[in-house]
């Protein structure tokens, strides 16, 4: 029997039962790709993080993510809540972390007034030429812009519109991307979201950073500004400050953990 410590990570959230839930498994090597297959499907959150620490001379942590049914390329919440335990947990004392992904290396700042920076690779979706016809039938609302990256980006006129979308997620399974975020300007935040990915075993994810990859430079184009403040109004609910540096977006949030366990296999 191995037995092996997990935390759960409330990410982008400022108290616990906000933002994304996370899972955090630090191994010390890596196991099965079935095995952490199957933890992540017996958590049943969004996000199963595994992380290794450095190796052979190298600085940075292995990171991969899963969802309970695939392994995903880039995940920004877990990526924020494996941090937030490598800082406050596993007491890293510098002032990054920095981590090797399949989307290349990630860097995790700790900033002085609590928020972590996390580094990813700028998404730039395309205007959509002939959306699958199926996108607005299941979101049940027709959005003025469809963009495609490497989810499907439906812009609306108002944040009332995204908070009022009550998808066919059926229907949305069946489309060729990853997942659809839906968004439009906000009340009282430059731009607001909501990403739905049921096809990855996710109905609506509740804080989304990867989409945030794509949202920010489409958002920043738009209002000729690079930084931004942006809101995902699921029903927890998150914030996420957003910086746009040309091929880079810097992805903003706090952090806290919920629990701390151990799993026996």
């Amino acid at each position: 029997m191995i037995k092996l410590k997990q935390y759960q990570v409330d990410a982008f959230a400022n108290r616990i039962f906000e933002g994304n839930p996370a899972a955090v498994c630090p191994l010390d090597a890596w196991l099965d790709d079935g095995l952490l297959q199957s933890i992540a499907a017996e958590n049943n959150l969004a996000e199963t993080a595994f992380f290794v620490p450095p190796e052979n001379g190298h600085t940075s942590f292995g990171l991969r993510w899963f969802t309970p049914v695939a392994e995903v390329d880039l995940c920004g919440h877990a990526t924020l809540a494996a941090a937030h335990i490598i800082f406050e947990v596993l007491g890293h004392k510098g002032p990054a972390a920095a981590f090797e992904t399949r989307s290349g290396q990630l860097l995790v700042e700790r900033k002085s007034d609590g928020l972590l920076a996390m580094d990813f690779p700028a998404a730039f979706p395309a205007p959509c030429k002939n959306p699958p016809p199926s996108l607005a039938l299941a979101l049940g609302l027709s959005p003025v812009e469809v963009l495609a990256g490497f989810d499907y980006v439906a812009v609306f006129e108002n944040e009332d519109a995204i908070r009022s979308i009550s998808p066919d997620l059926g229907s949305l399974s069946t489309l060729d991307l990853r997942a659809v975020a839906v968004t439009a300007p906000g009340r009282d935040h430059d731009f607001v979201s909501r990403v739905f990915a049921p096809k990855l075993g996710i109905p609506e994810d509740p804080v989304t950073g990867s989409a945030h990859c794509e949202l920010a430079p489409y958002w920043a184009g738009r209002l000729g500004r690079n930084i931004l403040r942006a809101r995902q109004v699921s029903s927890r609910g998150g914030d996420i400050l957003c910086e746009l540096r040309g091929d880079r977006v810097i992805l903003s949030g706090r952090a806290v953990t919920f629990m701390e366990a151990d799993i026996f296999i």
